[in-house]
């Protein structure tokens, strides 16, 4: 089916599907509201309000290939949303004092809901096709406490090793003692706030985001996105040893100044250079026609 806009059956199923949206967030608004709640007040899930969004952007731009074969698949459609009653109907029954993991469970049983809706009223070749964007929409799903700090651990863990490695490098005489590093003249800790988790979810984002449209063997995405995970706790490692250095050397004022506190996208921005070279490399053999072209070619 060609999509030009005008095409009545298309703008029914449309109309039919955003109702569907609309219905399910009015059922789901407590959650909604919470995780908006979660969103603005936690710098650790500051992202989680942008992925619909994103979700539904990408669907635009893919949109001429998403939508060539529409059908109507009841069955799947049927069953993932059972699976998603399922899961609403056992957030329900999570104690208070799992609070998070309960918002995740309906935050999760609300996105099974939307794709379900989606393969109920395009089809299995739509969804196929619009595979990326519709899993892209489990990033909404705030993850539990227990899993975000295992996470923010890790993080710690491979900034201050990158840490480290730089003051090593650079012949910087430091006692290491976990996460605290004793310095001539200053002590540092890399804590769970330095865990650099806001911007790494960012550059990870990103990288999905980047190897969807630019990239388009499945291993090489993969490769992409992998690298995008190493350079999260790269960037984060130079943030810290530059820092610590600077006060080091030039003002200890580094520390505790505006680079420390407001400079993430300063390192943000490094580590999204430190990913080109590794985009260059991976599109080499790709050639692509048009940017059209590119993203039909990354759906196969």
């Amino acid at each position: 089916m060609a999509i030009n806009g005008v095409d009545a059956t298309f703008k029914e199923r449309l109309l039919l599907f955003g109702g569907w949206i609309l219905l399910s967030s009015l059922l789901f608004a407590k959650p909604l509201i919470a995780l908006i709640q979660m969103s603005y007040l936690s710098g650790e899930a500051s992202y989680l309000m942008l992925i619909p969004f994103i979700g539904a952007w990408v669907l635009v731009v893919d949109r001429r290939q998403i939508f060539l074969d529409l059908s109507y698949d009841r069955t799947l459609g049927a069953g993932l949303f059972s699976c998603a009653v399922c899961v609403g109907l056992g957030a329900s029954l999570v104690g208070g004092g799992s609070s998070n993991l309960r918002l995740s469970s309906f935050i999760l049983a609300l996105v099974m809901v939307w794709v379900s809706g989606f393969l109920l009223l395009f089809g299995k070749a739509a969804s196929r096709a619009a595979s990326f964007p519709l899993l892209f929409l489990l990033l909404m799903v705030p993850l539990p406490q227990s899993v975000l700090n295992r996470i923010i651990y890790m993080l710690q863990t491979g900034s201050a090793w990158i840490t480290g490695a730089f003051f090593d490098l650079f012949g910087v005489p430091v006692l290491r003692e976990g996460f605290v590093f004793h310095l001539p003249g200053v002590n540092i800790e890399v804590t769970q706030e330095c865990s650099g988790i806001r911007s790494s979810m960012v550059l990870l984002i990103l990288a999905l985001i980047v190897a969807h449209f630019y990239l388009l063997t499945f291993w090489k995405k993969t490769t992409f996105v992998i690298f995008g995970l190493f350079i999260m706790i790269l960037k984060n490692g130079i943030r810290i040893a530059t820092l610590t250095l600077l006060a080091m050397y030039v003002d200890p004022s580094f520390l505790t100044g505006r680079l420390h506190h407001q400079g993430g996208v300063v390192f943000f921005l490094v580590g999204l250079v430190l990913l080109l070279p590794v985009l260059w490399l991976l599109q080499r053999g790709e050639y692509p026609k048009s940017g059209s072209e590119r993203t039909a070619q990354s759906l196969v």
